[in-house]
C-alpha cells in the first residue's frame, strides 16, 4: 500500500511538474510575441513615422499592401475609442484568464498551447502601447480592400483566439467520442 500511494504521489508531482513547465513555456512564448511586436513597432516609429506611408505591394497605379503609420486609441477600426481604461484593463483579465487556464493543467494539446500563448502575446503587445503610449501603433495597411490598419499583435491575438476556438471544438468532439455511449454498454456486461 505504500508503494501505491508513491507511485500515485509520483505521478501527481510529474503532472504538476508539466504543467507548470508548460505554464513556463507559455509565458516566454507570449513575451517573445509580444517582443518582436515592440521591435517592430519601434522600428515603424524610428523609420515610417516621419514618411507616414511606403508602398510594399503595387501593382501599376494600385497599391495593395502599404505600411502606414497611424495610432490608433481605439480597437479594430477604432472601436471604444476614447475609452484608455476599459482597453487596459480587458486585455489584463483576458491575458489572466488565459494564463490561469495554462497553469490549470488543462491544456492537453502543444497546438492549443502555442494558440493561447499567441493570444495572450498579441494582446501584451498592445497593452504595452496603450499603457505607455496612450495609443496602439498599427502599421500594416492592407489596400485592396477597405480594412482596418493593423500590427503584429493584432495577427498574433486574432490568429490565436481563431486557433483556440478550432482546437476548443476538436477537443469537444474528441471528447464526445470517447464517451461510453449511455447506458448501452452497461446493459451488454449485465446481459454476459
Amino acid at each position: 500500500m505504500y508503494g501505491c500511494r508513491c507511485v500515485v504521489f509520483h505521478r501527481e508531482e510529474v503532472l504538476k511538474n508539466k504543467t507548470i513547465r508548460l505554464g513556463i513555456i507559455s509565458v516566454i512564448i507570449s513575451l517573445l510575441l509580444a517582443g518582436i511586436d515592440q521591435l517592430t513597432k519601434w522600428l515603424v516609429v524610428t523609420y515610417l513615422k516621419p514618411i507616414e506611408s511606403v508602398p510594399l505591394i503595387k501593382m501599376g497605379d494600385k497599391e495593395w499592401l502599404n505600411l502606414t503609420y497611424c495610432e490608433n486609441t481605439g480597437m479594430s477600426f477604432s472601436l471604444l475609442e476614447g475609452y484608455r481604461v476599459v482597453l487596459i484593463i480587458l486585455p489584463i483579465i483576458l491575458i489572466g484568464l488565459v494564463e490561469w487556464y495554462i497553469f490549470s493543467g488543462k491544456v492537453k494539446t502543444k497546438p492549443m498551447l502555442f494558440a493561447l500563448a499567441a493570444l495572450a502575446g498579441g494582446g501584451f503587445g498592445n497593452l504595452i502601447d496603450r499603457v505607455f503610449l496612450g495609443y496602439v501603433v498599427d502599421f500594416i495597411d492592407v489596400k485592396i480592400i477597405n480594412f482596418a490598419i493593423f500590427n503584429f499583435a493584432d495577427i498574433c491575438a486574432v490568429l490565436g483566439g481563431i486557433f483556440t476556438v478550432i482546437f476548443f471544438l476538436l477537443e469537444d468532439s474528441k471528447d464526445k467520442k470517447e464517451e461510453p455511449h449511455g447506458t448501452e454498454g452497461k446493459e451488454e456486461k449485465a446481459d454476459e
